[in-house]
């Protein structure tokens, strides 16, 4: 009887149209119906905290162990992630443009910019931690360099979309290059530099977690995760993951109003409204 009472209120949440906010009320009742029965089975069937702690417990130590957390969603999200996804959305967004500017560094850069993408993130992590130190520092510098060519390509593809027909009108004004670019092909851009921002940021939130496993101070949601669990505290450990899933989820959800804000005109974003 309860699992059909869910679906209903979740099918009639989501027959709901007009306003956005009803796509934030059908994903936030699907999500409580979700933590319901998952408190639900975990407590009939006696799971072992070890395996999956109750989200009851979950929240338990979010609230105790808060301060904790809090010092490391500002290590972790604050300095590295944030750091790290500028630097290298930036250094990916720049090259992208001097590539443009002059293709014969298409054939250099490129190739250069590729490997930076097939290197193990277990491999450059301790590599990074020797360079830069146990601080954030090393975790921002991983992030730089996962975030680097995806901005790097999606740019190049956002600069190539512009129209023909277009260009050719900005060639008979006499138009120069800065100003082709900043008056037709940096729009022309925009959606696929966002796609990128938005994929660079979810990566960026994992490449400095997993970079704190191999070397971190006291503090990161990363040495968390390891510390606590191999302390078996495991409900801590599913803290610091939801602390990291908001963050992520947040962080992408700001990204898209963004890009609404910014792309309103383009046909990929009119159609999400």
């Amino acid at each position: 009887m309860t699992l059909v009472l869910a679906g209903w209120t979740v099918r009639a949440a989501a027959a709901l149209e007009g306003r956005s906010i009803y796509g934030l009320l059908t994903a936030g009742l699907f999500g409580l119906w979700l933590l319901y029965f998952w408190q639900l089975l975990v407590t009939a069937f006696e799971v072992p905290r070890v395996l999956l702690p109750a989200p009851a417990l979950i929240v338990q130590a979010m609230a105790e162990g808060w301060p904790v957390l809090s010092k490391d969603f500002v290590q972790t999200v604050l300095k590295s992630v944030l750091t790290g996804w500028l630097l290298g959305c930036g250094l990916g967004f720049a090259v992208a443009v001097a590539i443009d500017r002059l293709p014969f560094l298409q054939r250099g850069l490129l190739p250069i910019a590729s490997l930076t993408s097939t290197v193990p993130l277990v491999g450059v992590a301790p590599i990074a931690v020797m360079w830069f130190g146990f601080d954030w520092q090393s975790k921002a510098a991983v992030v730089v360099l996962m975030t680097f060519f995806p901005m790097l390509v999606s740019t190049l593809a956002g600069l190539k979309a512009a129209g023909k027909l277009e260009r050719e009108l900005m060639f008979s004004y006499a138009a120069s290059y800065g100003q082709t670019l900043l008056a037709l092909r940096l729009p022309s851009a925009m959606p696929f530099i966002f796609g990128a921002l938005k994929v660079n940021a979810t990566l960026a939130l994992i490449g400095a977690i997993v970079a704190e496993f191999f070397g971190s101070p006291t503090a990161g949601l990363g040495f968390r995760i390891s510390t606590e669990a191999a302390k078996m505290h495991m409900p801590l450990v599913w803290g610091a993951i939801v602390v990291a899933a908001i963050t992520g989820s947040a962080a992408y959800a700001l990204l898209v109003q963004l890009e609404r804000r910014f792309a309103f005109w383009h046909p990929s974003v009119r159609s999400q409204k």
